[in-house]
């Protein structure tokens, strides 16, 4: 069996790793935007090859499936299926793990997705005003006081800012503030991006603790994976700016020691109806995977922060030493529509840590963290020895043979205890002390990421979360929400 594998990073490193283990002994082909040297040694040691090419390009893809003829294909990034690699290779009859771009603008659009919510009542809904102009964004983000204020457009996990209500004698300034940073934002995101009508988007600010739902599905069935908690701050005690994510933690079983099996099953309820009212919205089969990022809230409970169209990153690199099913069926069974009565088999007793090293100057000044050599010789032998896992992910090698950062988030390591997150952080730490910059530039990583003190934090954060929503629902509190917009008066939000 042949697998073409569509991506260049960690996300496609772990990827390919589950692929290599199937039984079915598949040879693994990847298109990549660059030589990842992961993606290549795996490719290599399945008898398989990577190709260079621009993994956004529909013709580029095209030439490789004809080259390789695979059995499957599997498309890793979000960026792909909106610039339509997925229709091309689905109109040549290849049975594909990618949704179409019609369906990915479920993630490409935060607008598209908070319309299609309150269209078709799906759970987990909150308000939001969308803006098409500068005038419209600064206006928008002029009058709500708690806000999200976001690019309509996903970017990566950039843009991102969370504003809240000020005290009242600072109410104009921080209006302002907001005004200012929309206008900005929605600047940016025009010069950036032409394939989308909104710029900027406006959304209630909602507090408590994140996780993501990822599932597998062929537009029918629903099969959930267990949860995992990214952590997106770039720095310890999440603080600093937002990133694709420095790391993750997930186990043991389904949940995560903060999320409840029934909070797990709501968020599954919000995943189901999302794919059927995409099936209703546009008379297509959703196929590929749906990740719900999601938010235990003391208002409604679980609640959905954004969706995205793919596996996140490094969400499903915390899977890796958990998935025992075989993924190559799995994600075969989706791409033909036969996923009905698959089961997913599952380490129930790890607890897993992912830790991302990556270069001073990620995220928010690239150019410094480009091009620095790296040797991550040692850490491949520690992680050999603890039972770990390093998956290159923002790392090339270059004609003369080094190994460079891209500038992005470079190495993901992957830990599993049977004891404790607190062990699994602490094995990460021994790999990552293995890992250097061979011209003395700095590398960063969060090292509270899974010890004792940051999961017991949110542990106390969710018991305290769940006892009110769940009091609220006892009460029948907090079904519809009254807002006054200027310009357009007293708008109602029906939650129920």
């Amino acid at each position: 069996m042949k697998v073409l594998l569509i991506g260049s990073g960690g996300r496609e490193h772990a990827l390919a790793y589950m692929i290599s283990r199937s039984p079915r002994q598949p040879r693994l082909y990847v298109l990549s935007d660059y030589v990842n040297p992961g993606l290549e040694n795996v490719a290599e040691a399945t008898g398989g090859k990577l190709y260079v090419g621009k993994t956004t390009d529909p013709q580029v893809a095209l030439r490789v499936a004809r080259e390789v003829n695979p059995d499957l294909v599997v498309i890793g990034p979000e960026e792909p299926l909106f610039h339509g690699v997925s229709d091309a290779l689905l109109d040549e009859g290849l049975p594909v793990f990618g949704a179409r771009s019609r369906l990915a603008e479920i993630e490409k659009s935060k607008v598209f997705a908070r319309q299609l919510q309150w269209k078709y009542r799906i759970p987990g809904r909150l308000r939001f005003t969308a803006a098409k102009s500068l005038d419209e964004a600064a206006k928008a983000a002029e009058a709500m006081g708690d806000a999200a204020v976001k690019p309509a457009r996903q970017a990566g996990g950039h843009g991102v800012k969370v504003f809240a209500a000020p005290a009242p004698h600072v109410d104009e300034a921080a209006a302002e503030v907001r005004r200012v940073y929309a206008e900005q934002l929605a600047r940016r995101v025009a010069e950036k991006y032409g394939d989308i009508e909104h710029l900027v988007i406006v959304e209630e600010r909602v507090e408590g603790v994140e996780y993501t739902l990822m599932t597998i599905t062929d537009g029918s069935t629903v099969l959930p994976l267990p949860i995992v908690q990214d952590q997106p701050y770039l720095f310890i005690h999440d603080i600093g700016p937002e990133t694709g994510g420095m790391g993750a933690i997930a186990g043991p079983g389904w949940t995560l020691p903060f999320i409840t099996r029934d909070e797990l099953e709501e968020t599954k309820v919000i995943v189901e109806r999302t794919i059927e009212a995409l099936r209703r919205e546009t008379g297509l089969e959703y196929r590929g995977a749906l990740s719900a990022q999601s938010m235990l809230t003391a208002l409604q409970g679980p609640v959905l922060i954004e969706y995205y169209a793919r596996f996140g990153d490094p969400e499903i690199s915390a899977l890796a030493p958990i998935i025992e099913s075989d993924m190559v069926e799995l994600l075969e069974r989706a791409a033909t529509g036969k996923l009905a009565g698959a089961k997913l088999e599952i380490r129930e007793d790890l607890h897993v840590v992912v830790k991302i090293v990556a270069p001073r100057g990620y995220p928010e000044n690239r150019a410094k963290a480009k091009n620095h050599p790296i040797d991550y010789s040692e850490a491949l032998e520690a992680a050999r020895k603890l039972g770990c896992h390093v998956f290159t992910a923002g790392v090339y090698r270059a004609e003369d043979g080094r190994i460079l950062t891209t500038g992005s988030r470079a190495l993901e390591i992957v830990c599993a205890s049977p004891t404790s997150h607190h062990d699994a952080s602490m094995k990460a730490e021994k790999v990552i002390a293995g890992i250097r910059l061979l011209d003395g530039w700095e590398l960063i990583h969060r090292r509270d990421i899974g010890t004792e003190q940051h999961v017991q934090l949110r542990i106390e954060e969710a018991e305290r979360i769940r006892r009110v929503y769940l009091h609220r629902r006892r009460m029948g509190l907090g079904r519809v929400v009254y807002d006054w917009v200027p310009g357009r008066g007293v708008q109602i939000y029906d939650y129920g």
